[in-house]
């Protein structure tokens, strides 16, 4: 299967001239592309210049995550797609052990490697892990990252595993299924796509795969910082949005209901914790939410399915009142 590895940049020359060359080096066997947000620094000359097999996809306007991948990959032909963030390190023999996945199971569309923190290499990172699921409620959490705990690699997730969700910082696709799927909403702009189309994946009948062989490293809040309001309020609305579009029946109101309750309490959080702008960060997203409520709905009509989303209830209730704060102990 033919693969393009694709890294969406957005005056990133610092972050290319730091990980570009982990990427040329270890991925002989692919394709590598820059599309670049039409970034003012000098990131696109600086590829030019010294990475002469790097191919460059010049987008018109900087569309964000979603709107920046979609066009850049609509003159793509390869098989398989690695949507990969411009701050993660790669390894040796990263691209095999999950391309095999694919070729072994024509149902698999789409896969993630183990995603480690770069800043402390013995801890998975935040973005991913080691594959992602929600609970009923909407809220994403990960193998071996739940909330804010982050757990250890210590070998506990080294094997291949049916996930709900691969992170959007190494995310590989198959590209007919990608299309098929209706490609990254452009509505989300950053944060959470990658779980709305993953929804949509599975609705069509595909699987999502995590591939503990494949290891990669990620900075993690290179783009937007951690505890950047902008992150809280994107991570928080586009989880309505997953919600609100891709589930059925009245049950999913009465989700959405107690998941904007759930909201209010963490916003309250972050007043007592002294974070106002968090605080309003939630506000607006649900402003922004309530705005965007007559486009969802008519996008539910077209992708809400019965696909079974959740195996937890409440990673909330489990995390903050039953202590359980990794993942094998759900």
């Amino acid at each position: 299967m033919k693969v393009a590895v694709v890294i969406l940049n957005w005056n990133g020359k610092d972050l290319l001239e730091r990980f570009l060359p982990s990427v040329v080096k270890f991925s002989s066997e692919a394709t590598v592309y820059i599309a670049d947000n039409a970034s003012t620094d000098n990131s696109v000359a600086f590829v030019s210049e010294f990475f002469s097999t790097v191919k460059i996809i010049q987008n018109k306007e900087n569309g964000g995550y979603a709107k920046g991948y979609n066009d850049a990959l609509k003159n793509l032909s390869e098989d398989i797609f690695i949507l990969l963030n411009s701050d993660v390190e790669v390894t040796e023999n990263w691209l095999q052990p999950v391309v095999s996945e694919f070729e072994k199971d024509s149902s698999v569309v789409a896969a993630q490697p183990k995603i480690l923190d770069y800043k402390n290499k013995e801890y998975f990172e935040y973005a991913g892990a080691a594959g992602g699921f929600i609970d009923k409620y909407g809220y994403p959490y990960c193998r071996g990252r739940i909330f804010n705990t982050l757990e250890k690699d210590m070998g506990q997730y080294d094997d291949v595993s049916q996930i709900f969700w691969a992170s959007g910082a190494c995310l590989f696709v198959k590209t007919d299924a990608f299309w098929q799927a209706g490609a990254l909403d452009e509505d989300y702009f950053a944060h959470q796509e990658e779980i709305d189309l993953c929804w949509r994946l599975q609705s069509k009948g595909g699987k999502i795969v995590y591939v503990g062989a494949s290891k990669v490293y990620h900075v993690g809040g290179a783009t937007l910082a951690a505890l950047n309001p902008k992150k809280t309020f994107y991570n928080f609305r586009n989880s309505l949005l997953n919600l609100l579009k891709n589930t059925v029946g009245t049950k999913a109101f009465t989700a959405l209901l107690a998941r904007m309750l759930l909201d209010g309490v963490a916003a309250f959080q972050f007043l007592i914790q002294d974070k106002p702008k968090h605080f309003f960060a939630i506000l607006k997203a649900h402003l922004s939410f309530y705005a965007l409520l007559p486009k969802f709905l008519r996008k539910r009509k077209v992708f809400s399915s019965t696909l079974k989303y959740y195996t937890l209830k409440s990673i909330v209730f489990q995390y903050f009142i039953n202590n359980k704060k990794k993942f094998n102990r759900l």
